[in-house]
């Protein structure tokens, strides 16, 4: 039997990497959440990510629980039963709905497959940041239009619009700032926009919002074939760490995103608890009532110590301080030393201003004796 050499195979110098990701990506500063912990402290007040400050239906919970049995199955990819519940609750068509990992995975799906080299992608100056990331992901560009006292502005945003633009995101309510567009101003931007132009209304935080002159996006959808409506399960319904949220949109749109997205994109607990959810409409309207007290009660305390604030619909408040040593980044320092996380926003060009969610009635009041004693420290 002849004997055989054994040669040590030539390893190649691979010190210096040659795969090159696709252009726009090296430039994405990823995003960074709210902070939830601090490393001297077990407990904290968290009041930076805009929370359900009551958490999720019981009801939700149990479904989640339940679902332990089930963990070897795959889950529903369709969401049949979710997308039934939901197309109920707000008299929509079923199969035009689709369910993501979170709405930002619609976000990131919508841009990938409308959007490209080449193409821009339009938002607000101080919109979710979301809409960047994931136009440069796609390796698109982002085009910031500028605000008007802190609300998207129609006429800035169709003055942007030329022929590379591909799609338009425009959060409403707007996170960080929390002000909305009202229908009429929804509808003229939406009748100005060339028909090949995307048009996504991101409505995380709809179901906050009580004015008569607001639609979260249906309307247009149901005028238009160039609209899709984002909704999500992680602000009134808490169920965030779950990461759920849907979309509804035109046939066409709705085709698109069933053929690019994951076939089994939702766990099943995911889709239990989101079942639930929206089965107990008791606890979101109960939730809804006490972020509308907190709000109301936030902004009257804040005017009585001269910290401004800007209107909100949302479960948060933005605060804005003067500058000198009693300025955001000094009132974040204050706060953060007693437990109480809030989000600074210099991300979002707001240098000036904390975002603060509304938390359980224990968690304001000790965030307003900080606020009160940061003022006159």
């Amino acid at each position: 039997m002849p004997r055989i050499t054994y040669r040590e195979p030539h390893i190649m110098n691979k010190s210096t990497s040659h795969l090159t990701p696709r252009p726009g990506i090296m430039q994405i500063s990823p995003y960074i959440g709210g902070r939830a912990s601090l490393d001297s402290r077990q407990k904290v007040i968290r009041l930076a990510s805009n929370e359900s400050a009551l958490g999720p239906s019981p009801h939700a919970i149990t479904a989640y629980e339940a679902e332990s049995k089930n963990l070897h199955r795959y889950p529903d990819g369709g969401a049949h039963d979710l997308r039934a519940a939901l197309g109920k609750l707000h008299s929509l068509e079923a199969a035009r709905i689709v369910c993501g990992t979170g709405s930002d995975e619609i976000l990131q799906l919508l841009t990938k497959a409308y959007a490209g080299p080449g193409d821009e992608v339009l938002f607000s100056r101080h919109g979710f940041l979301v809409y960047e990331l994931a136009a440069r992901a796609a390796g698109a560009t982002p085009v910031a239009a500028p605000e008007v006292d802190y609300h998207s502005d129609v006429d800035a945003l169709l003055a942007k619009v030329n022929d590379k633009t591909r799609i338009l995101f425009l959060a409403n309510p707007n996170n960080p700032t929390g002000s909305y567009l009202a229908k009429p101003e929804m509808h003229r931007l939406w009748s100005a926009l060339p028909e090949n132009i995307l048009l996504v209304v991101d409505a995380a935080y709809a179901e906050f919002v009580s004015a008569e002159d607001y639609d979260a996006g249906a309307e247009l959808v149901e005028a238009g074939k160039n609209v899709v409506m984002t909704r999500t399960f992680s602000k009134i319904y808490g169920l965030a760490s779950l990461r759920l949220g849907w979309c509804y949109g035109s046939a066409e749109v709705i085709d698109v995103l069933n053929r690019v997205r994951g076939p089994f994109n939702n766990t099943g607990p995911a889709l239990a608890a989101g079942l639930a959810a929206v089965d107990d409409q008791d606890h979101i309207e109960k939730a809804r009532r006490h972020n509308i007290k907190w709000l109301q009660a936030l902004r009257s305390e804040c005017e009585k110590i001269d910290i401004a604030t800007l209107p909100s619909v949302c479960n948060f408040l933005l605060l804005r301080f003067a500058e000198g040593t009693r300025d955001a980044k000094a009132a974040d320092a204050y706060l953060t030393a007693r437990g109480i996380l809030t989000r600074n926003v210099d991300n979002y060009h707001l240098p000036d201003c904390l975002r603060v969610s509304i938390g359980l009635d224990r968690e304001m009041d000790a965030l307003l004796v900080a606020l009160k004693e940061f003022m006159v420290s």
